[in-house]
């Protein structure tokens, strides 16, 4: 593709601009716009393209992650405009018994998750944090009688 975006056949010798007439920068000058209105009509067609092609592609990853048939693009490309992953969540909340699919409320990895967070909150419930180790310490040091130390360890 070259960067010269004016038709061969229709170039003219240079003029020195302060050398032309009026026709001949009225001429000059809607050249100019059609070459400009050429080149903005093919830049917008490739443009419109990859949109397009974005959107097909975002539509079949997100529907190859949720285990969808690709099939199913075609009727989310024709109802949704905005092709992010939350839209076609929606449509497919929505929409997806027109395709046999149901959501899945949680997947393996989530539960999974889950659990290890439940093990974690379990363990530190019961811990001992440093400051607490310490206070203790401090309290068994300073207790004067057997009393007081039965106390402290049935307290603790």
């Amino acid at each position: 593709m070259s960067n010269n975006y004016w038709d061969e056949e229709d170039e003219e010798v240079e003029v020195p601009e302060h050398q032309l007439d009026g026709d001949a920068l009225v001429k000059r000058l809607r050249k100019a716009k059609r070459a400009d209105e050429k080149r903005i009509k093919e830049l917008t067609e490739q443009l419109d393209g990859y949109v397009k092609q974005k959107r097909e592609q975002t539509v079949s990853e997100v529907l190859a992650k949720k285990g969808v048939n690709a099939k199913a693009a075609r009727l989310i490309l024709k109802d949704v405009e905005d092709t992010t992953e939350e839209s076609i969540d929606s449509w497919l909340r929505d929409n997806g018994d027109l395709i046999g699919y149901t959501p899945q409320e949680q997947n393996e990895d989530t539960q999974k998750d889950l659990a290890t967070l439940r093990q974690q909150d379990v363990l530190t419930q019961g811990g001992m944090t440093p400051d607490k180790a310490v206070d203790m310490a401090t309290r068994l040091d300073n207790a004067g009688s057997m009393d007081e130390l039965i106390h402290l360890l049935r307290n603790s």
